[in-house]
């Protein structure tokens, strides 16, 4: 198994080679793919060694160190978080070496066709229908909709239904969809703050070729599971210093605004500060727990508590500055390529943060799953669990 002396020494070949004062940035990014030193855990020839994936950080370190450049990966955070763990599992090795490559590299975007406005929270009950033509191209048709990042991706994830005369888990499958296929129409979806991170996209003959499906005829349920996990864990379990994201902007306004402090405030805010440390910490165990294996339900518990505690510290922001936190006036419509859940002001922080407990799963239902496959508790009675889908009230 490779160890980090023989990591140490392959990154040390790769600056060498490639240097990164001198080599153009994607040039050097395809060539640290090519080295294995992209995902070490991932296979050989699919941008990993099949190392520890807790000797990441021993590459990650040292070409930080060089100056060498990354891949972005906030841009292509639903590539990388969600699809490319999917498309490992799942995928054909000739779908491996098509996707990966650019994934990583960041040539090419990813978003996921997955909510329907009438399946949200009940994702499988998705209405958006794919028909197979005489064994051989998959045409489909529907709407999905808070699809973060359409208007910048080139590839999505998607989950249609090719039976409707099962049980709705039963007659979903997956495939990749071509963002840049006739029939596929990205609308702009308007937040509270002015962007539109999200859209609506409507699929009208969408024509995918059998070769672009992920898993079994009828297994996309299984294999969106792969996808949603790695998703709750990729937003719960983000990376960040001690006092990042928002609890280290409500404790700077309170150093550096004395006047704006109160007893009640400094208690709050001492209470929030606390739980943020306790919510980095455990995100660092969860993330540490990966290297053993793929992602499980602990994931849903982390992304529950990153939502919370964002709404109660920029709410918590917002009283402190009192009138001047209540300030935004830029509903200037947007189209942002990088979602910033901390940037601009407090106002803003503020109405982004109400959005939190909707996307990557509504609090409602993380809630069930930590009740269910973390706690053991009883399901809640399910009426149409062995219905068929077309016998469903809708």
């Amino acid at each position: 198994m490779t160890g980090t002396a023989e990591l140490e020494r392959r990154t040390a070949e790769l600056l060498a080679a490639h240097p990164p004062a001198t080599t153009d940035r994607l040039d050097f990014l395809k060539a640290r793919f090519d080295a294995g030193l992209a995902w070490v855990h991932y296979p050989e020839g699919l941008g990993g060694l099949g190392a520890p994936r807790s000797l990441q950080v021993v590459v990650d370190t040292a070409l930080e160190a060089a100056g060498a450049p990354d891949n972005d990966a906030r841009r292509n955070g639903i590539g990388l978080g969600m699809a490319a763990p999917t498309i490992l599992k799942y995928g054909t090795e000739e779908q491996k070496r098509r996707y990966l490559r650019p994934l990583w590299i960041g040539e090419e975007v990813w978003c996921q066709l997955f909510s329907e406005p009438g399946a949200g929270s009940d994702l499988a009950a998705l209405g958006t229908r794919a028909v197979r033509e005489d064994g051989g191209d998959w045409v489909v048709n529907g709407q999905k909709v808070w699809t973060s990042g359409a208007h910048n991706s080139r590839w999505a994830i998607l989950i249609a239904r090719t039976d409707p005369t099962v049980p709705k888990h039963a007659g979903i499958t997956y495939f990749i969809c071509d963002m840049t296929d006739p029939g596929v129409d990205v609308r702009p979806l308007r937040q509270i703050t002015g962007e539109a991170e999200f859209n609506e996209v409507f699929l009208t003959d969408v024509r995918i070729p059998d070769a672009r499906r992920l898993g079994g005829i009828g297994d996309g349920w299984r294999v969106a599971q792969t996808t949603l996990n790695n998703e709750r864990v990729a937003i719960g379990g983000m990376r960040l210093p001690r006092e990042g994201g928002m609890i280290g902007k409500a404790a700077t306004t309170w150093r550096e605004r004395p006047e704006l402090r109160t007893h009640d405030l400094h208690q709050r805010l001492l209470k929030l500060w606390v739980e943020s440390e306790a919510a980095r910490l455990t995100a660092e165990r969860l993330r540490q727990q990966l290297v053993a294996g793929q992602p499980g339900p602990e994931g849903a518990g982390m992304k529950l508590a990153f939502a919370r505690l964002n709404q109660e510290i920029s709410g918590l922001e917002v009283e402190l500055r009192g009138e001047e936190g209540l300030l935004y006036d830029d509903w200037t419509m947007r189209r942002p390529e990088l979602v910033d859940f901390t940037g601009r002001d407090a106002g803003y922080r503020y109405l982004r943060s109400k959005g939190n407990s909707i996307e990557g799963g509504t609090t409602e239902v993380l809630l069930n799953i930590v009740a269910e496959r973390v706690l053991g508790l009883p399901s809640e009675p399910r009426t149409d669990k062995d219905v068929a889908w077309k016998d469903l009230a809708r």
